[in-house]
């Protein structure tokens, strides 16, 4: 878990702690959470500065967003015209996290079948 703060402990709150491996003792600032990030296959997260910083280091990361997402993600893709290395994955409805989840789930399945290192665009 990248997560910080009030965010970081709520995984912990909820029980989720022996699931992850967290970072927040060694995340600082940015330039923390980039380092970690360049590290990493493949970073998941819902629309936060780290799915950002991920795109801008051009890092493979997949972002979940709500059905009437901020204007920057624009309507109708799963690209980012920002960010190459993003991958879009939008809510079909209102509060409608499942599918959302599904279709993660589905997409990182195929790319650890297919031994992609860079699942991005997959």
């Amino acid at each position: 878990s990248l997560q910080i703060g009030d965010s970081a402990n709520a995984i912990r709150v909820q029980g989720f702690s022996a699931l992850m491996h967290d970072h927040q003792g060694i995340i600082r600032d940015f330039a923390d959470s980039a380092s970690l990030v360049a590290g990493l296959d493949l970073v998941i997260g819902v629309d936060t500065a780290l799915v950002h910083l991920a795109g801008a280091l051009d890092c493979p990361v997949w972002t979940l967003l709500p059905f009437v997402p901020d204007w920057r993600w624009q309507t109708g893709r799963d690209d980012s015209p920002w960010y190459p290395s993003m991958r879009l994955f939008r809510q079909t409805g209102t509060g409608r996290w499942d599918d959302v989840i599904e279709r993660v789930r589905a997409a990182l399945e195929k790319a650890v079948a297919d031994g992609s290192r860079h699942p991005a665009r997959q």
